[in-house]
């Protein structure tokens, strides 16, 4: 893993809500073992996702889901953040800003676009410039394409993508107090997959995306559809969560967890290699282990059942890490 680039105070950093003196060891997968085997039904991995996404934009948050029925919304750990510190623990904007987000960027979004799903900041990894045409997979309430917009401009372009109806239509209604806010209108929103993107091939100057790769049961396929849209020289940034090393059996067969992010991601190495495989060069990857240990150790519902699940004496952030993923198209 590439540790050149220099650390940023986030939620994911391992600075982040646990003292430094008790934080663990970075952790390295020089061998990663055999990648999971995508679901057998892909269809149904991607209805079940669909469905948490719904609850989530009716509800406004992520939180709220959890706060509304508890026990009726297995889907509510749809994203991989919930809260830097556990769900119960932060409000959508106050995880923004402990992952990253500037005041200026929460200022200038709509307040319904942050439904506090953020596991990281790729606009920021992204290094936007004014002009560029900007594709966020997943984009949900349109939270990161509304930060985005204004970084690339009046000349620039932000398309949204997002396959939950009910995510589409609460980013649209956003855009209204976007262009009241910034004077711009510069942001769109499409829906569909992102194994299937509804963009034209070589039209996109940056690939964005925060905590919804590891939900797609063909990774391989959004990989190459990022490739496809880039242009020559185009860049990926991408905050995700990845393992280490794969996970118990009893744990990837948990629906709750597949739909929050845990189950359902790849290996670092085999990230590594699907990108270098779509036709992407120059990749870094960055590992924050810290934002696995914030979770366990702040009782996010989601990081004990796992844990409970977990050979004796291991934990989490032994098995997952929060990763930020840079590249471009050579």
């Amino acid at each position: 893993m590439n540790e050149k680039q220099p650390t940023r105070r986030t939620c994911c950093s391992d600075d982040c809500c646990t003292p430094a003196s008790k934080m663990p060891a970075a952790t390295s997968a020089s061998k990663a073992p055999t990648a999971i085997a995508a679901p057998a039904n892909a269809h149904g991995v991607r209805e079940q996702v669909r469905e948490g996404y719904a609850k989530i934009a009716e509800a406004g948050s992520w939180s709220a889901t959890k706060t509304a029925e508890p026990s009726k919304t297995p889907a509510a750990s749809s994203c991989c953040g919930g809260g830097c510190c556990g769900p119960a623990t932060f409000t959508p904007d106050a995880l923004a800003a402990a992952i990253g987000y500037s005041s200026e960027e929460l200022a200038s979004t709509p307040d319904a676009a942050n439904l506090g799903l953020s596991c990281g900041n790729p606009t920021a990894i992204a290094s936007l410039k004014p002009g560029e045409v900007v594709l966020d997979l997943g984009s949900g309430g349109g939270f990161d394409c509304f930060v985005a917009g204004p970084k690339v401009g009046p000349t620039g372009r932000v398309i949204g993508v997002d396959m939950t109806s009910e995510m589409l239509a609460k980013a649209r209604q956003n855009m209204a107090i976007y262009r009241e806010k910034t004077g711009l209108s510069n942001v769109e929103f499409r829906l569909g997959e992102i194994e299937h993107l509804p963009v034209a091939d070589a039209s996109v100057d940056v690939v964005i995306s925060n905590c919804v790769l590891n939900l797609s049961p063909d990774k391989p396929r959004v990989w190459r559809e990022i490739a496809r849209v880039l242009k020559p020289g185009g860049r990926v940034a991408v905050s995700d969560l990845a393992l280490l090393r794969p996970l118990p059996e009893s744990v990837r067969q948990d629906v709750e967890a597949l739909v929050g992010c845990i189950a359902g991601a790849a290996l670092v190495e085999e990230t590594r290699s699907m990108a270098t495989a779509a036709g992407l060069v120059d990749l870094v990857l960055e590992s924050k282990s810290g934002y696995v240990d914030a979770l366990t150790n702040w009782d996010d519902p989601l990081y004990l059942r796992i844990t409970q699940n977990l050979p004796k004496g291991t934990k989490p952030s032994d098995f997952i890490t929060s990763l930020d993923l840079t590249a471009r198209k050579g």
